[in-house]
């Protein structure tokens, strides 16, 4: 079995990338990556610790967390689809025009 210690190192790592993806790009599209790419680092660590203490538990709320992020890929899809019909880009500083 893994070590505990590699799969938080793991784990921040990828939710420092995300982080910064989320909070660095203006495109979209990469910030919903970003977004999933944080997810799935807690769905790391949800199941590890799951594993580690022999509960399944936090293997079941990874996969509503799985459901959660398979909604929130499919509204963000739908802003972004209608951004680019509307503006012809999917730059976040034109979401604002969308408010009405």
């Amino acid at each position: 079995m893994i070590p505990i210690g590699h799969v938080l190192i793991v784990s921040g790592i990828l939710f420092s990338i995300g982080l910064a993806g989320l909070l660095i790009r203006r495109n979209i599209l990469l910030i919903l990556l970003s977004i999933e790419l944080m997810m799935n680092a807690a769905n790391l660590l949800l199941i590890a610790g799951s594993a580690l203490h022999g509960e399944a538990d936090g293997q079941i709320t990874a996969f509503f967390v799985m459901v959660i992020a398979a909604v929130e890929v499919t509204v963000g899809l739908a802003v972004a689809v209608l951004l680019f019909r509307t503006r012809q880009t999917v730059d976040t500083y034109d979401i604002k025009w969308l408010k009405g």
